[in-house]
């Protein structure tokens, strides 16, 4: 036998062993309940019940049920943003804009979708410096700079403005695939989105 001291067994920790399956466990109910109810309608009850862990165990990880919507919230923009990166990629503007159209019209054929988790998040939330708002706005402000970019690449003079019609653009988008049919939502953001990006060689550079 060596020796060299044994290594100390590595702590549990959030991606591995209980407290990571717990923890994984409250967010996917709270995704679930969320979209489902709204943030009013979804109590650290109900989660807790879903998740089927104690209080205890939900406290541990959760103190507050505002710092379990932030959680929530944070995690769903971590994957919309990776979904937007990998539709950007190296793609042309043109391209670009219609893999995110894409995506969009995914995600709005969803079953379950209601709408997009960051409006409904600050339909609920009203006060700007609520950390609720505070990812929400932290998250739209990514996604205009990423429409920002795509307008300046394909050469639009003013890539600002064009980016806040982008914004509006996947923002009716999202909703329409709640309220409307979410089959038509890929196509009809696409051609809107294309619309800006094609615009007449005088709002150019």
């Amino acid at each position: 036998m060596s020796d060299s001291p044994q290594k100390a067994a590595a702590p549990l920790g959030r991606g591995l062993g209980r407290e990571g399956l717990a923890r994984t466990r409250i967010l996917d109910a709270a995704t679930e309940l969320i979209s489902a109810n709204g943030i009013r309608g979804t109590s650290a009850d109900r989660v807790i019940e879903a998740a089927g862990v104690t209080k205890v165990t939900f406290y541990r990880h959760f103190r507050t049920k505002t710092d379990l919507v932030v959680a929530y919230l944070e995690r769903q923009a971590e994957q919309e943003r990776s979904a937007l990166e990998a539709a950007r990629g190296d793609a042309d503007p043109r391209q670009a804009l219609e893999n995110i159209a894409e995506i969009i019209g995914v995600f709005s054929c969803m079953p379950g979708f209601r709408g997009c988790p960051f409006i409904n998040a600050a339909a609920e939330t009203p006060d700007p410096d609520d950390p609720v708002r505070i990812v929400v706005d932290a998250h739209r402000t990514w996604t205009r700079d990423l429409f920002e970019s795509i307008a300046a690449d394909a050469g639009i003079a003013d890539a600002d403005t064009a980016a806040g019609q982008l914004q509006m653009l996947r923002d009716g988008a999202m909703v329409n695939g709640y309220l409307s049919d979410p089959q038509k939502v890929a196509e009809t953001l696409r051609l809107a989105a294309l619309a800006i990006i094609e615009s007449p060689i005088e709002t150019r550079r």
